[in-house]
């Protein structure tokens, strides 16, 4: 009798634990690693690992979309630096990411507007070499699924529409050529 209430407690076990193994493994699988991500002409997520943490350059609002511009070291010293304003180029290796979220009221604050679901993530890298034809400067778009909280690279079908390939901003960006392609301003501090 005691055998069988043995027996019976390790089958519960055994089943418990493969039921979790499989829970676990489908949760594992669901989760998306943004940093595999990549755009037509290898301008990829994992490029701008990090972004995440980076100094803020400037806050935009327009129509119900806010976003925030964030630079990497060598981004935020050329800022500093004077760059654009002085005329100079920013240098090889200065990134960019503007992340764009849907708007909405702050219940605790009435009047004040802020972040509420991501739309989606661009970037922009300073590769003279690498994107040479593009005014130096490599382009991306990742659009945000907050259901299933995966991106995936812009498309025409974007809004706004994106070509989607690491030239994607240039023709926008042709507008601010004498600033090095770059419309942002670092806000003063």
């Amino acid at each position: 009798m005691q055998v069988l209430k043995y027996v019976g407690a390790l089958s519960s076990c055994a089943v418990l634990a493969v039921f979790s193994f499989f829970l676990a493994d489908s949760a594992a699988q669901t989760h998306q690693d943004k940093y595999t991500l990549k755009v037509p002409g290898g301008l990829a997520f994992s490029e701008f690992k990090g972004y995440e943490s980076w100094q803020l350059i400037s806050i935009s609002h327009g129509g119900p979309v806010m976003a925030a511009t964030v630079g990497n070291p060598a981004m935020i010293k050329a800022y500093i630096d004077g760059i654009p304003g002085n005329g100079k180029p920013f240098p090889d290796g200065a990134k960019m990411a503007k992340i764009h979220w849907n708007t909405k009221d702050l219940e605790t604050f009435p009047g004040s507007t802020v972040p509420a679901i991501q739309q989606n993530v661009d970037f922009m890298v300073k590769d003279s070499k690498r994107f040479a034809d593009s005014g130096g400067w490599g382009w991306a778009a990742f659009e945000y699924d907050a259901k299933s909280d995966t991106f995936t690279p812009a498309t025409t079908a974007a809004k706004p529409p994106q070509g989607n390939d690491a030239k994607c901003g240039f023709a926008c960006h042709t507008t601010v050529k004498n600033r090095d392609f770059v419309f942002t301003n670092y806000g003063h501090r």
